[in-house]
């Protein structure tokens, strides 16, 4: 039988480390399809453009403003994924409140923090598990003023995650690798 939640404002089990700052509110497992996760995305932050092989990954803009892109672009170019256009001349959507961004699987994804205030938003993945490389990296992020960029990259590819452009922390210099 499945598990059903109904959580408080700020309830959930945190996930923190460097420029990593989630809540998990609902857990995979026990019947859940999806982890469910608020994540607070401070000023500066960029993920960078990645894609998963399997999975899918729902954003919504709760508070604040995230830029964000899910297509595939004519050319996979290396550095800002800001100047990436579908064939179409498509280009990154600046997103509010309300802005939702869904990702299938073998989509290039990204979202950034241009602003000067940290941003909210909910974030699902399926299938679920997501917290647990949230927990690696958070713990990662913890163990040092900049982790090892091999351990990093090695934590992406277990997790399917492969970077397109560099992962960029907010709020002065990165705690992530540029990998």
């Amino acid at each position: 039988m499945s598990t059903a939640a109904m959580l408080e404002p700020g309830a959930g089990r945190k996930i923190a480390g460097g420029a990593l700052q989630a809540t998990l509110k609902v857990p995979g497992g026990a019947g859940a399809l999806t982890s469910t996760f608020e994540v607070v995305v401070p000023p500066g932050y960029d993920v960078g453009a990645h894609v998963h092989t399997t999975g899918e990954e729902l954003f919504y803009v709760v508070d604040g403003e995230l830029d964000l892109l899910a297509f595939e672009p004519v050319a996979r170019t290396e550095g800002d994924w800001h100047t990436w256009e579908t064939a179409s001349g498509r280009r990154y959507m600046r997103g509010g409140p309300g802005s939702l961004m869904f990702v299938p699987a073998g989509c290039p994804h990204a979202f950034a923090n241009p602003t000067g205030r940290p941003a909210t938003m909910l974030f699902q993945s399926a299938p679920s598990g997501h917290e647990n490389y949230f927990e690696e990296l958070a713990a990662l992020l913890r163990a040092g003023d900049r982790p090892d960029p091999e351990d990093i990259a090695e934590l992406r590819r277990r997790y399917d995650i492969e970077q397109l452009t560099p992962l960029r922390g907010g709020g002065g210099p990165s705690p992530f690798p540029n990998t």
